[in-house]
């Protein structure tokens, strides 16, 4: 095993504003917005009706494909609405609306510890499916789908993705300290699925502290391992992680489990471990608030559904003086800027950062012509050409885009984009080529 990958960058990881604030439940008092899509794949069907009574853990929603997740409430008051709203993706998308009595009465179907000792593989996944777990690192991925290749027994690592590599978020650093054997119970359950298979924990070495409480967690775990990884970013990638542990090279077109490799975040296998053990579904996931605007940066396990608003109120809200220039929900680098904050969270928010200075609007006073240095194909972690890319894009030349160059291979992680000398947009560019080509394709155009 190796400690990185190729490529890759070191911006500020401004962990610091957060990096020692503990978990802590977050409380929502407000009306709660739950979308029917909060993850890749189709959007789940409501299953309640206005007027209804809903419960903590009750399902709103039930997926009717493969590629979906059901979707659950997080709180217990009334259904107000069936609508679109304005979502965290800045898209207007079909919502539950719930008036959120303040009670929190759960459904009674889950809580206490189940005996899993003589547990199936089928069960395990049964139980994953039905909780409505999907990646928690930020793709939303259906993690049922994801846990049933088509060859497991070439499955050779199951890696627990602890990086945490964006800047300013901590949530994962944070849920490590805080609930290590759970997440370590939850491997242990991914594991039984691949009998040919060890564990890796793979975390970053500004991250001391969970590293230590990691390992104690595993001593004496004969198929578990942790790897401290070199601090830099994209290390928590998909790709990134399997060319560090597995030492191999991530040809495109290929899947992880065909270089025999699984991949959760470890929030993603703290969720398995409450559902296959307390058969508890995700209503709640961890998330970091933080940035220089922030008063009080705080790391939450937040019900989904919460209003961006309510969260940062109840952290005291903006820092005297300061001028709120842009919120993503995300990180700097991989982030999406929010339309508004009158959008509700989902699964897959593992950050709300707030921004005094907005770093897209500063560089395109000084954006210049594209000056072939070439600096973007070697901090390109995929090993893509994004300096032939943006040109195809420019050009509309999709087919090359895609066949020839790769483009949407392409993670969006922004690498390319921090390190051009001309301040190219280049990760947005790529975004909306990939929108493009993906329109297309959804309505049988040729490119």
């Amino acid at each position: 095993m190796k400690t990185t990958f190729r490529g890759g960058i070191h911006p500020p990881g401004m962990k610091e504003l957060s990096n020692e604030c503990p978990l802590t439940r977050f409380v929502p008092k407000g009306e709660m917005v739950f979308p029917l899509s909060q993850h890749i794949g189709a959007p789940a069907k409501a299953v309640v009706r206005k007027g209804d009574r809903v419960l903590v853990g009750q399902p709103l929603a039930i997926a009717e494909s493969v590629v979906s997740a059901n979707v659950f409430s997080s709180c217990s008051g009334t259904v107000k609405a069936i609508e679109k709203r304005r979502t965290i993706s800045g898209q207007m998308l079909d919502c539950v609306v719930i008036d959120n009595d303040g009670r929190f009465e759960k459904t009674g179907l889950f809580g206490g510890r189940h005996d899993i000792t003589d547990i199936t593989k089928e069960e395990i996944i049964t139980r994953i499916r039905d909780a409505g777990i999907v990646g928690l690192g930020g793709a939303g991925f259906p993690t049922h789908v994801k846990l049933m290749p088509k060859e497991p027994d070439k499955i050779r690592y199951v890696i627990a993705n602890g990086a945490e590599c964006e800047p300013y978020l901590t949530c994962n650093d944070q849920l490590m300290r805080t609930y290590s054997r759970q997440i370590v119970e939850g491997l242990e359950i991914v594991l039984r699925l691949f009998d040919n298979a060890e564990g890796v924990i793979a975390i970053e070495d500004n991250k001391p502290e969970a590293i230590r409480i990691m390992r104690r967690a595993v001593r004496g775990k004969k198929r578990i391992s942790v790897l401290t990884m070199v601090t830099k970013y994209p290390q928590g990638g998909e790709r990134s992680l399997i060319q560090a542990v597995a030492d191999v090279d991530y040809p495109v077109s290929m899947l992880p489990a065909d270089l025999g490799c699984i991949v959760n975040n470890v929030g993603t296998l703290y969720a398995i471990q409450r559902a296959v053990i307390h058969l508890e579904p995700l209503f709640s996931h961890v998330m970091t608030l933080s940035g220089e605007a922030v008063k009080e940066p705080a790391n939450y396990i937040v019900p989904d559904g919460t209003m961006v608003w309510e969260i940062l109120e109840a952290s005291g809200g903006l820092k005297e003086g300061v001028t709120l220039k842009k919120v993503l929900a995300g990180g700097p680098m991989m982030g999406v800027a929010l339309p508004s904050l009158d959008v509700p969270v989902v699964k897959t928010t593992n950050g709300l950062t707030m921004l005094i200075e907005d770093a897209v609007d500063d560089v395109r006073r000084i954006m210049t012509s594209c000056l072939r240095c070439g600096r973007c194909n070697f901090a390109c972690p995929q090993g893509l050409e994004p300096m032939l890319m943006a040109e195809a894009s420019r050009l509309g030349n999709y087919e090359r885009y895609e066949k020839k160059l790769h483009g949407l291979e392409c993670i969006s992680c922004g690498t390319c984009s921090y390190v051009c000398p001309a301040k190219r947009p280049l990760t947005q560019i790529f975004r909306q080529a990939r929108a493009e080509i993906m329109e297309m394709k959804k309505a049988g155009g040729k490119q």
